[in-house]
């Protein structure tokens, strides 16, 4: 079976449209974590309902004090009692023949302990994908690695189960005062260890990507919760090369910029060589005067 964990925050007034989402499932054959990180509306209220019309799958609810979404997925994997876990947000849903899907896909890496999980694809709607999926001729999935999405042309938000074994092992970072780690950090921590992913085609999550919701908040999460960005640019340093390991100093750069440091602090924060610093924040200002050219 299935754990779907859910971390919601204030998300009261639109929660409804992923719980009917589940109720719609062919399968039933998962249970509802929800973790409400210290919401302030009537969040508690409205699940406590739905969990008392016992509807054909289990709910559980637990509330925690406000810590961000990597928190309160760290709370909800202690508390899985199946196998796979998948995270689905607050503000999402799922088409009715999701959990069905996830099963069969299930079933076909049951066997082979070098995958961490399946993935389909998210969706806009039921017709227009998030990111890219490239077109297949003689099979309907893609075993890769998170590392080697861009490789096989599977970037943008993708709809992953994992295996809860491995999240449990491989939990979100927490650093004292900030709300956000990149989720990215887990997903390529277990890459890293070869870990790969079935990547199927099929959409079988619906975004809506709300204003409120992280996907929209820029720059300035990863200037709030800097010691999480930075965990995560070393993280990407030790397995990006070439272009892609520039574009990671660019971005820390960028960030840390922002975040009122200057290049000797840059260089002593990453523990690399401060000239080397300084090219990469010439080579980005030219990139930048070009673009905006």
């Amino acid at each position: 079976m299935i754990t779907v964990l859910t971390a919601t925050y204030n998300r009261g007034n639109i929660l409804h449209y992923l719980y009917n989402s589940l109720l719609e499932q062919t399968s039933k054959d998962f249970e509802w974590i929800v973790i409400d990180d210290g919401s302030e509306d009537n969040t508690e209220i409205i699940v406590n309902k739905w969990i008392s019309e016992t509807p054909n799958f289990n709910i559980s609810y637990y509330k925690m004090k406000n810590g961000g979404k990597h928190r309160a997925v760290n709370l909800g994997v202690t508390y899985a009692k199946y196998s796979y876990i998948f995270i689905v947000d607050s503000d999402d849903y799922l088409l009715n023949n999701t959990i069905g899907k996830i099963h069969e896909w299930i079933k076909t890496i049951s066997h082979d302990n070098t995958f961490a999980g399946v993935s389909g694809v998210k969706g806009y709607d039921k017709d227009s994908i998030v990111g890219e999926y490239p077109k297949l001729k003689n099979k309907n999935y893609i075993d890769a690695t998170n590392l080697q999405r861009n490789k096989f042309h599977l970037n943008g938000d993708k709809a992953e189960i994992y295996r809860t074994d491995l999240l449990k092992k491989y939990p979100f970072p927490e650093f004292e005062n900030e709300k956000f780690v990149t989720e990215a950090t887990v997903w390529n921590a277990i890459a890293y260890d070869g870990y790969k992913i079935r990547w199927f085609r099929d959409i079988i999550y619906i975004c809506k990507y709300n204003e409120d919701g992280l996907t929209q908040m820029g720059i300035d999460k990863e200037i709030n919760s800097y010691n999480g960005f930075v965990h995560f640019i070393k993280q990407r340093m030790k397995t990006e090369k070439g272009i892609n390991y520039i574009k990671a100093i660019c971005t820390f750069t960028n960030v840390s910029r922002k975040k009122g440091y200057n290049t000797l602090q840059m260089s002593n924060i990453l523990g690399i060589n401060l000239l080397f610093i300084k090219l990469i924040n010439i080579i980005d200002s030219l990139y930048r005067v070009i673009k905006s050219s």
